[in-house]
């Protein structure tokens, strides 16, 4: 095993047990059994791995323990094999038809009779199904199902992702049929039973390229009693599109909300949890027209505090589309030409200013942790291709609406805990005591003199941020911070949200993009109605498994056998939280393709950058001026042993005791881009004159003419790169028989230098 697999505890199953679970595969070539109960991973040799493939759910016997106490699997029975489709580019070689697996966690190329390659072209993106299963002695065999078309066609990122990740991407037809079938407009039987608030002056306020919008806003002063019993403060109203209203339990348009659970986005692509007529016509709060809205109408005190709240559904007509830039100058400036442009709006948007400052002053007083962190954003081009990476700038426009949609979310959450209704809530658990005693660890090494109780508190995680500021290794400091802490989770178990340091937290919204939101959405009409919502999930939908992590690293196990009702509420949250990572992981690889295929034109050029992750192999680095992480592998680091400190989080030289860390500043150049394997790798670039040129291709006089100039070097790493392409080239068009071997070799080479943390 190595530095890439999951961190292994000792088994709870001992020599010779049987354990079930789901293969994780590894390009290396050998893989994991991901065990339905426990969490420790069990590995399985490449000779285990030939038999099976990634996904495939399967019973193994232990046989064995290496020197650190982890356990390997020989596989005994395979309990099912994944049925899906898998993507991968058509090949003709050696006299055979085989598709090599875009995803290479499968480890095995797929052999394709002749009569089975439909209309597929050699090199093209095909969609392959299994008509045979791997064996010990035999490859899979399967048939080609779709051909998606050139790697090189635009958007072709998108299709393979959203294939490789099983994202649904296309809506049923008694889908669409149902959502063809809507009104155009809201009809007198939409308003009955609803507050009118059309007229009062809702805005949105969104980014330049969103189509969708959830939500509109609206504050004014507010002010009640007199005396002991006076409060003054604000009245914030939080409309919400009321999508509930038309997409009904057991529907088809719930069917497929379901099975989604989130809307995906893409650089230019969204994947929508709902058909267009809704996410961007019937339930977006457009400008000046009608909508439906479930509303959250809050009094907000002077020092932030939320005094009283109500939720009603209602008809809102937001007045205007606002974009944070247009509203960050508006309030820079409340006599310049934006605020000239919207002056009967400028008075509310004072107010949501201040309102903000007050929810802001009440969020430092509760220790919620906020630390700073750098987003990014792709800008394409017209083909999809990357023109520029810049960072995504947070001004108050974009944390006024944060803070309102907060407070809106936590009423939402108090008023279903009250209503003793079960619902899904937004959990995010502290560190565990590994975590907690890692971080400890850390900070000790540091010399840094800032203790963490046995159960640490958002506001000591916010005061250590806090006091290190300035130092050179803050960046370090806070990346750590952010480590030690757990993923947040939909549950219906309220464990409160520890970042936002909230005891109950829930998503309210965005129904448009996130069903647990529609679900909290159903949860409070009934409440409203004295009624109780009855959650009964699709039956079509398989429940991935998600395993609450909770204190110590161990699956939650209740106190008490949950009732029907329970088990179904937790199920939809652990769907939701499973798609709401697939989602996140979809979009990763689309981006991460893109920024290879934008590396390959920088090639031998030289950047400055920073560490961002420290591992036993290498140093991931982040580009300063492209925000693009890549590897410097540890045998790119020079001619002595490095010894990983993981407490320090560093690489360190034994004989001359450089160290490289978390936010350590480096020069690099880019040597390397694996578009297949999504990955970039960097060299690094030392002190001195023969270096820095190298990078630029440039030659000092007296080495112009000796071998091994820095010209030379630069040209044989080019011509190299470029005969690797050639050879890709050639291999797809090839009928030659392939050296499988040398590719798997070259594949595994590559695996281990660019495995990630």
């Amino acid at each position: 095993m190595d530095s890439a697999s999951p961190s292994a505890k000792n088994s709870s199953t001992g020599l010779l047990g049987e354990v079930e679970g789901r293969v994780e595969g590894h390009r290396d070539g050998h893989g994991f059994v991901v065990p339905d109960e426990g969490d420790t991973w069990i590995y399985l040799a490449s000779q285990e791995m030939r038999s099976v493939l990634h996904r495939d759910r399967v019973r193994v016997r232990i046989v064995r323990f290496d020197r650190k106490g982890r356990p390997e699997g020989r596989v005994l029975d395979i309990l099912d094999r994944r049925k899906t489709p898998i993507i991968g580019r058509l090949l003709h070689e050696g006299g055979q038809w085989v598709v090599a697996p875009e995803d290479r966690r499968y480890g095995q190329d797929i052999l394709i009779p002749k009569n089975a390659t439909a209309s597929a072209a050699v090199g093209q993106v095909v969609s392959v199904e299994l008509t045979e299963p791997p064996s010990l002695h035999s490859k899979p065999v399967g048939r080609v199902a779709e051909v998606l078309g050139e790697i090189d066609d635009p958007g072709m990122e998108i299709e393979i992702a959203v294939r490789k990740y099983e994202v649904p991407h296309r809506f049923s037809p008694e889908t669409l049929a149902q959502a063809a079938a809507l009104p155009e407009k809201l009809r007198a039987a939409d308003r009955k039973n609803r507050v009118d608030l059309t007229d009062v002056p809702l805005v949105t306020i969104d980014g330049e390229d969103a189509r969708d919008f959830d939500d509109a806003v609206y504050c004014e002063p507010f002010r009640r009693g007199r005396g002991k019993t006076l409060f003054e403060g604000w009245r914030l109203i939080v409309a919400i599109a009321d999508v509930s209203h038309y997409v009904k339990p057991g529907e088809p348009l719930d069917e497929d909300a379901y099975e989604r659970a989130t809307s995906v986005y893409f650089p230019r692509r969204v994947i929508p949890m709902l058909p267009e007529k809704l996410s961007n016509g019937l339930c977006s709060l457009n400008p000046e027209q009608d909508r439906l809205a479930m509303v959250c109408d809050m009094l907000v005190s002077t020092e932030g505090t939320l005094d009283a709240y109500q939720f009603y559904p209602a008809v809102i007509c937001s007045h205007a589309r606002l974009t944070y830039t247009e509203v960050a100058a508006v309030l820079q400036n409340t006599r310049g030409p934006e605020a000239q442009r919207r002056a009967d709006l400028v008075p509310q948007l004072v107010h949501l200013h201040e309102v903000f400052r007050a929810l802001l002053k009440q969020r430092a007083q509760r220790g919620a942790v906020d630390f700073d962190t750098v987003e990014t954003q792709i800008v394409c081009d017209d083909n999809g291709r990357i023109e520029k990476i810049v960072p995504r700038v947070r001004n108050d426009a974009h944390r006024l609406i944060e803070e309102a949609m907060l407070a809106a979310n936590v009423c939402a959450a108090d008023f279903i805990a009250h209503g003793e209704h079960p619902s899904l809530y937004r959990v995010h658990e502290g560190p565990t005591p590994e975590k907690r005693a890692a971080l400890q660890s850390y900070l000790k090494a540091l010399g840094l003199g800032l203790h963490l109780s046995e159960e640490p508190t958002p506001a000591e995680m916010q005061a250590i941020s806090q006091a290190v500021q300035g130092r050179p290794d803050a960046q370090q400091i806070q990346t750590m911070l952010l480590r030690s802490m757990q993923q947040a989770i939909y549950t219906a178990s309220n464990a409160g949200h520890f970042g936002l340091a909230y005891g109950a937290y829930t998503h309210f919204t965005s129904p448009i993009r996130r069903y647990p939101d529609l679900l909290v959405h159903r949860v409070i009409k009934a409440l409203l109605g004295a009624r109780r919502y009855h959650l009964v999930p699709s039956p079509k939908t398989r429940v991935p498994e998600v395993r609450r992590g909770a204190r110590g690293g161990k699956p939650v196990k209740a106190a008490k056998p949950m009732s029907q009702e329970m088990e179904a509420w937790e199920a939809a949250g652990a769907h939701c939280s499973a798609n709401e990572r697939r989602a996140d992981e979809a979009s990763r690889d689309v981006e991460a393709w893109l920024k290879c295929r934008y590396m390959r034109e920088h090639l031998g050029e030289e950047y400055a950058g920073t560490v961002s992750a420290v591992t036993p192999f290498g140093l991931f680095v982040t580009l300063d001026a492209l925000y693009v992480e890549g590897l410097v592998h540890i045998t790119e680091l020079g001619g002595e042993y490095f010894r990983h400190d993981e407490l320090r989080q560093e690489l360190r030289g034994e004989r001359t005791g450089v160290r490289y860390a978390i936010g350590t500043r480096v020069q690099v150049q880019v040597s390397r881009v694996d578009l297949d394997g999504r990955r970039i790798d960097f060299r690094m670039v030392r002190d001195g004159e023969a270096e820095r040129l190298l990078s630029r291709g440039r030659t000092t006089p007296e080495r112009a003419d000796k071998p091994g100039s820095a010209t030379e070097e630069l040209a044989a790493l080019r011509a190299a790169d470029r005969a690797a392409k050639a050879a890709s080239k050639a291999r797809t068009t090839s009928a030659a028989p392939r050296k499988t071997g040398a590719r798997k070799t070259a594949g595994k080479t590559a695996a281990k230098a660019g495995s990630r943390r």
